[in-house]
């Protein structure tokens, strides 16, 4: 009852009735328009054939438009309309605006350093670094040490204790922030340091906290000294802005220290509560000079969304390039970050670079397997050409349309080689790659179409880099406790299912 009581008075539940009357209304606009059905399909059926051609000549991923246009071409009526409210990035085009002083100065100050490129002898991984210091603006960096944590429990441990030692500020930006033991820590601390003079900033998403904080959060924090902004706030009227979200995960400390990763700010991330089985996941903390592209990164999103305009070099003395670690690791740092504000979609192409350049074997974390053609093609190529390839995903969904879309890819992929397991102990949010010893990406980026392609993303690309060992060891370790899926098996999936799993399929880009 008490869950009840809190459901029927969060902002999630009076939004779905907002939504829910917005809906009604439209369908009596429709009642009332029936009236003069033939006029009104004819507009309809023209608008809709204008909206394909449209959507055919977009710069963007097949599938996508396949998601769009089967609805538009069966029912012209709604489809046209649905397309129309939910599917133009409206928020992007208003955003570019606001952000483009931003991005000139994230350009200029994330290439303004010693060139590392040039210190790569490679050729694969020459070119994939140079494709993010072109495309991302993101440099690539020596002189950082990097440490990766196979659970959010040891990621935690390191983080509070980097929080204490704060001196002079930190940043967080966040997809989810949930009251309970894991933020309530933090917050704790956070408190302090504002009182000892430290300049703490936070950033998190609405719609991620949506069912998670109170409303006015936002104001709470800052009357508790914490500088706060809300990612697209969530109005009362659906607005296709709510499209795009922040799904960063990203924590600096003094210019010196972050964090990066798929762990969020929630009890179930550290498994201090049980949602979906035990909670996989992983994150990579850095110290040295990468840790300014983080920091730039932060501040760009701070400034486009502030009204207050924080200058990004007031932050760089922090961190002195000329300084040298004690004992750095060997190896390239390249963290990076992905936006739908570009047609762009870094995030996909540096996950195809490490497939379609592999030599021996690539390992896959993902909590959602959502696969463009693209990707879908290059995963069996690599398979078909003799590469090791392994996908690991949950075996308890969070999400379970997701989950059927996801095993929807299984027997395609499993009839070319590739190998699937499904942790069998519960839930994985981790988003790893690992490749030939030589490659690994960390960070907030899924498998699917949403961070791919919609969303404010973030992860950290090591070259030569010891922590890749690190994340191949927590791969293989993790599959000894997982169950592989094989081709006997998917073939004995119902039929019923099948026919479910393909029409899911075809409207997977928009979930």
């Amino acid at each position: 009852m008490k869950n009840f009581f809190k459901f029927i008075t969060s902002r999630m539940f009076f939004i779905s009735i907002i939504f829910i009357l917005q809906l009604l209304l439209t369908y009596e606009l429709y009642i009332i328009l029936a009236d003069n059905f033939f006029w009104f399909y004819i507009t309809s059926l023209i608008l809709g054939l204008i909206l394909v051609v449209t959507i055919i000549n977009k710069d963007t991923n097949p599938a996508y438009k396949i998601a769009w246009i089967v609805p538009i071409i069966s029912f012209p009526m709604f489809g046209s309309v649905i397309y129309l409210f939910f599917a133009q990035n409206r928020f992007v085009a208003n955003i570019r605006m606001s952000m483009s002083t931003t991005t000139s100065s994230f350009h200029f100050l994330m290439t303004n350093h010693v060139n590392t490129l040039e210190e790569i002898t490679d050729e694969d991984a020459y070119i994939q670094s140079r494709y993010l210091e072109r495309y991302a603006s993101c440099p690539v960096y020596k002189n950082t040490n990097s440490k990766y944590y196979p659970s959010g429990e040891m990621f935690f441990n390191d983080f509070i204790e980097d929080l204490k030692n704060a001196k002079n500020f930190i940043f967080l930006e966040f997809f989810i922030i949930e009251e309970g033991y894991m933020w309530n820590t933090v917050l704790d601390i956070l408190v302090e340091k504002v009182k000892e003079g430290v300049d703490v900033r936070l950033i998190y998403d609405d719609f991620g906290c949506i069912s998670k904080l109170p409303r006015n959060y936002d104001k709470f924090l800052i009357s508790k000294g914490i500088k706060c902004q809300v990612f697209n706030p969530i109005k009362l009227f659906v607005m296709p802005r709510h499209n795009n979200r922040d799904h960063r995960k990203i924590i600096v400390i003094d210019g010196n220290i972050g964090y990066t990763g798929g762990v969020n700010l929630a009890d179930e991330y550290i498994n201090k509560v049980e949602r979906f089985g035990h909670w996989k996941d992983s994150a990579v903390r850095l110290y040295g000079q990468a840790v300014w592209s983080l920091t730039v990164i932060f501040l760009s999103m701070w400034n486009s969304i502030s009204d207050e305009f924080v200058d990004f070099e007031s932050h760089l003395h922090r961190l002195n390039f000329d300084d040298i670690i004690e004992d750095p690791d060997t190896g390239f740092v390249q963290p990076f970050s992905d936006s739908p504000l570009d047609a762009d979609p870094v995030g996909e192409n540096i996950y195809l670079n490490i497939i379609n350049r592999a030599k021996n074997y690539v390992y896959i974390t993902t909590p959602y397997l959502i696969l463009s053609n693209e990707m879908l093609t290059a995963l069996k190529n690599a398979a078909k050409g003799g590469i090791d390839v392994r996908i690991l995903t949950p075996h308890i969904p969070d999400k379970k349309t997701v989950f059927m879309v996801t095993r929807s890819y299984y027997e395609s992929l499993i009839a070319s080689g590739v190998k699937i397991y499904e942790y069998t102990p519960g839930f994985i949010h981790a988003k790893n790659f690992v490749s030939d010893d030589k490659f690994a990406v960390v960070g907030t980026i899924n498998v699917d179409f949403r961070s791919l392609y919609l969303h404010f993303e973030d992860a950290v690309w090591f070259y030569d880099s010891p922590v890749i060992f690190d994340i191949k060891r927590d791969f293989l370790n993790t599959i000894d406790i997982s169950q592989r899926k094989t081709l006997t098996e998917m073939k004995k999936t119902l039929w019923i299912t099948k026919v479910i799993r393909s029409i899911l399929r075809v409207f997977a880009p928009m979930m």
